[in-house]
């Protein structure tokens, strides 16, 4: 019961935190857009005038993202919000192989782990 109360305000306080810093996400998420389609556009013009452009242009955009610094406070906070979810659902991994006592089940998974490690 204490885990889950542990849980409930680790969830609380990141979803608190991710709520007041969606401005800067949200400006982030704009400006690194800017930024991706700057150096697109950078690389496919044609003239030494249109790169100039666009290098200003995705400067502009790298010095604007830079100054989205609690974006990254959002990213964390989502990223704890994630985990206490997967903590509470008591989610397991699907793609994990229970153990088995029976000795051909243990060395089919070896063998099959050799395989993938050296093919």
């Amino acid at each position: 019961m204490a885990k889950k109360i542990g849980l409930f305000v680790a969830g609380a306080v990141a979803l608190v935190v991710l709520l007041f810093h969606l401005g800067p996400l949200v400006g982030l998420a704009i400006t690194l857009a800017v930024l991706y389609y700057a150096f697109k556009k950078c690389l496919k013009a044609p003239s030494t005038f249109g790169k100039i452009v666009w290098a200003l242009i995705g400067c502009a955009a790298l010095v604007a993202s830079a100054s989205n610094v609690p974006a990254l406070v959002a990213l964390v906070s989502a990223y704890v919000l994630y985990v206490v979810y997967k903590k509470w659902n008591g989610t397991r991994d699907e793609h994990a192989v229970p153990e088995a006592d029976d000795p051909f089940v243990n060395f089919e998974k070896q063998w099959a782990e050799l395989q993938k490690h050296y093919s």
